[in-house]
């Protein structure tokens, strides 16, 4: 029995993200499971990236991703949903950040997309494929 739920949500691909989200509220409505929604920034606070940009800019654009996201999950699964879902926004390397979240909520599953892979992902692994190989929890992978 699921108890708890991660989707991971890429908020920049939202008319593909929209169908993993749908997906991921069924499969936790089935078992009553609480549901977490991650969404994952490029980490732009490393020093050598991070002086490019003002001062304060991660903190912002962590905000402004949260509400992007809380906006998103209203507008694919309505407002009632919204609320008993918690939403999570964090920065860092993709693949990295789902599974520590996953870690940290204790999730049973975790709900994500895939897109097609390129040339590139066979040689370097896209996220979906690490977080599969990597979690301990049962991974769901929307294509």
């Amino acid at each position: 029995m699921t108890t708890s739920v991660l989707c991971a949500i890429d908020i920049n691909r939202p008319e593909a993200e929209a169908k993993v989200l749908q997906i991921a509220w069924k499969l936790a409505q089935m078992d009553g499971a609480r549901m977490d929604v991650v969404t994952v920034l490029p980490d732009f606070g490393r020093p050598v990236v991070g002086g490019y940009f003002k001062e304060g800019h991660a903190e912002t654009a962590l905000e402004h991703a949260r509400a992007h996201l809380t906006g998103f999950v209203e507008g694919v699964l309505g407002p009632e949903a919204n609320a008993q879902i918690r939403h999570v926004v964090v920065n860092g390397t993709t693949y990295h950040e789902i599974l520590t979240v996953a870690e940290k909520s204790q999730a049973d599953l975790i709900v994500l997309g895939a897109h097609r892979p390129d040339l590139k992902d066979y040689l370097l692994g896209p996220n979906a494929a690490r977080v599969v190989r990597h979690a301990q929890a049962s991974v769901y992978v929307v294509r």
